[in-house]
């Protein structure tokens, strides 16, 4: 290794390692111990393939001492050819331990980053819904890469560096007083000239890249918020693209400033260390010249000791910085730690019961419920704030209790903010209830495997989500056992069959972000075959109308019709035709259910009810008056590829407590 090899090894050990002043914590280490022991073997190969690799390093300087000496001393041309041979053994040696090397640091990292990850990805997956809507998406997907990388580092990299550097310092150390224990003592006179203005500088170039990483995190989030279909949609409707691009090019000018001035002061930097170790190797062949001219130190002693001044610097700069590595790597495994250690509020019980069979009942009992505080469901760190907002736990559900029997349709009316959104998140347990019970089929869901809700339960949303893949695998989200029948039988009762048999790729064609390639009413269609494919015996609507055209509600009303029939559904209603087919109607108002009965019951008692239907119902109640016998075929709207997405669509239910929740763009506010 050069002097110019070793300083870019020094200077990228201290750029690297992160100065956290954190004490040991036993408790980390012994999860980081279990986490490593499935790779114990491995770990211990690669620790030894480590010290070989450390033994060879210092051999060869001294064995090429002897062949300089062998030379001079005109020996024996065997002896200098059996030499050569020696060091060709020992690259050959090195070159084939290196590989072995590698791949032990290749199967012990990525084994360790597969262990973390998957452990982080499931865990999330059971966290409650509360959680996500709290979480920034980007500092949980950090969690699962950047973190996740560093703490793999503390094996590949800082647990061998530390092994091989120290065999390989004491090791040379050795030999280097044991030819001169003066030109040793020189060697180490200039070491602090060589490791000092390391770390110093290594530290302002590691303040530099975070400074670029925070402004290359900046852009990425501005793109990919502006790439998006609505973020796009919404800076080309304000007319904003001149200033996006000089809010972009200023974060990138800084990039591009602190680029120049790295690559600068690493050129300083290298280009002085390498000055100062030309002039170390120049003092150890002074030094060692004169003692050799003196018959004190023979002419290969002063090869060797040059070759091991190499070997000695660079493993005294690396376990210099090796603490701030370590610490570093313990910081990565503690933010991954912190994740895990977030205790889902909502849990499978072990001894959790199978779906109930037949025909299902949903219940409320006396239910009460209250959203969780930030401090039982989120990480300060995630959210990027300095402390969690522990306010929470105001019931916003008081003493509800309905029962819809099989094949019974309940129907959810209120303003906006009064809790129905609220009452559908518990049924397929987004949130438990704080007091009360909620059953299926007679059985409390807290009691129910999370298979059986699944199985039991389907939920259509207002927001019909769909994720950036084919029309095929959104589908067989709900069942992957489904063949091309069923799938093809689902869309036909969504009328969606031909528009997709329309489309080129047909059941592979990508739906893009959240569907937008796609039309609302056909997005809205497409989220209804997957519950029709689900097979669910019990349903829930949550406005599933609420934002479409009346050519695309037209459309979806066929298909709900479809999802709806013979099936106990709960529907959160803004549409007065299906209010009027519904077998109850319960009006919730604050949390609570303050009237209930049918449509005809609850006009004659004028009530709450009444208010709302002279309200938000009135516009309806006249059209409907009409013969709406001509409704348009819903494979009459647009192609998706040329369709814009709604501008009003509203963000999924779950993204918003119910106290804040924004009235349907069709529902018209309350007095």
């Amino acid at each position: 290794m050069s002097m110019e090899v070793t300083a870019w090894h020094s200077l990228r050990h201290a750029m690297n390692a992160k100065d956290e002043r954190r004490p040991f914590s036993r408790a980390t280490m012994r999860r980081i111990a279990a986490f490593a022991r499935p790779h114990s073997r491995r770990i211990t190969g690669f620790l030894l393939v480590s010290v070989m690799l450390a033994v060879i390093t210092v051999v060869t300087p001294v064995l090429a001492g002897r062949v300089v000496n062998a030379i001079v001393g005109h020996r024996s041309s065997g002896m200098v050819v059996g030499l050569a041979v020696a060091i060709a053994a020992l690259a050959l040696a090195e070159g084939g331990l290196g590989l072995v090397n590698r791949w032990f640091s290749a199967r012990i990292g990525e084994g360790l980053i597969l262990d973390l990850r998957t452990a982080v990805f499931d865990h999330v997956q059971r966290m409650p819904v509360a959680f996500f809507t709290r979480t920034r998406t980007g500092a949980l997907v950090s969690r699962l890469n950047n973190d996740v990388i560093g703490a793999q580092r503390a094996f590949s990299d800082t647990l061998s560096g530390v092994v091989s550097n120290m065999v390989t310092l004491l090791l040379t150390f050795a030999v280097m007083v044991g030819i001169s224990w003066q030109v040793t003592l020189l060697a180490l006179v200039l070491l602090p000239v060589f490791v000092l203005p390391a770390r110093r500088m290594g530290r302002r170039l590691a303040g530099l890249r975070r400074e670029a990483a925070a402004n290359d995190a900046a852009m990425s989030t501005q793109m990919t918020e502006r790439f998006s279909a609505p973020g796009a949609t919404l800076v080309k409707l304000f007319g904003r693209p001149a200033r996006e691009s000089a809010e972009f090019a200023v974060r990138a000018r800084r990039v591009h400033d602190i680029g120049v001035r790295t690559a600068m002061l690493q050129h300083v930097f290298i280009t002085s260390l390498t000055v100062v170790s030309a002039l170390a190797l120049a003092l150890v062949y002074g030094l060692g010249g004169f003692l050799s001219l003196r018959d004190q130190l023979d002419a290969g002693a002063v090869v060797a000791l040059a070759l091991l001044l190499t070997r000695l610097y660079a493993p005294l700069t690396a376990l210099a910085g090796a603490r701030l590595e370590i610490m570093s790597a313990l910081v990565s495994f503690e933010r991954v730690f912190e994740v895990l250690d977030l205790e889902p509020l909502v849990k499978e019980k072990p001894d959790a019961a199978p779906a109930p069979e037949g025909p299902v009942a949903v219940e409320f009992d006396h239910v009460r419920f209250g959203y969780p505080s930030a401090d039982k469901v989120s990480l300060a760190s995630l959210e990027e704030v300095a402390a969690l907002d522990a306010r929470g736990g105001v019931e916003v559900l008081h003493d509800v209790s309905f029962r819809a029997e099989p094949g019974q349709m309940i129907a959810l009316v209120g303003s906006s903010g009064a809790g129905k959104s609220t009452i559908a998140q518990l049924l397929p347990r987004l949130y438990d209830v704080d007091e009360g019970a909620v059953r299926l089929g007679g059985v409390d869901v807290r009691d129910l495997s999370f298979d059986a809700i699944r199985e039991t339960l389907g939920m259509v949303t207002q927001d019909g989500h769909l994720f950036h893949e084919s029309i095929r695998e959104n589908l067989l989200l709900a069942r992957p056992e489904a063949d091309e029948d069923e799938i093809w039988d689902v869309l036909r009762r969504a009328r969606l069959d031909d528009l997709i048999r329309s489309l080129p790729d047909g059941l592979d064609t990508i739906v893009g972000e959240r569907g937008y390639r796609l039309s609302g009413g056909e997005r809205q269609r497409l989220t209804i075959a997957r519950l029709l494919l689900a097979r669910p015996r019990v349903v829930i609507l949550d406005e599933a109308t609420a934002h479409l055209d009346s050519t695309s509600e037209a459309a979806v009303q066929e298909a709900l019709a479809e999802a709806l029939d013979g099936r106990t559904s709960i529907i959160i209603a803004h549409r007065l035709s299906t209010i009027r087919a519904a077998d109850q109607i319960l009006v919730i108002e604050s949390g609570r259910v303050v009237e209930r009965g049918t449509h005809e019951t609850l006009l004659a008692e004028g009530g709450r009810y009444a208010e709302l239907h002279s309200t938000q119902f009135a516009d309806q109640s006249t059209s409907a008056d009409r013969s709406p016998t001509t409704e348009p075929s819903p494979t009459t709207e647009q192609p998706p590829t040329t369709e814009q997405p709604p501008t009003t669509e509203q963000p999924p239910i779950t993204e918003q407590p119910p106290t804040t929740e924004q009235p349907p763009a069709t529902e018209k506010a309350l007095a």
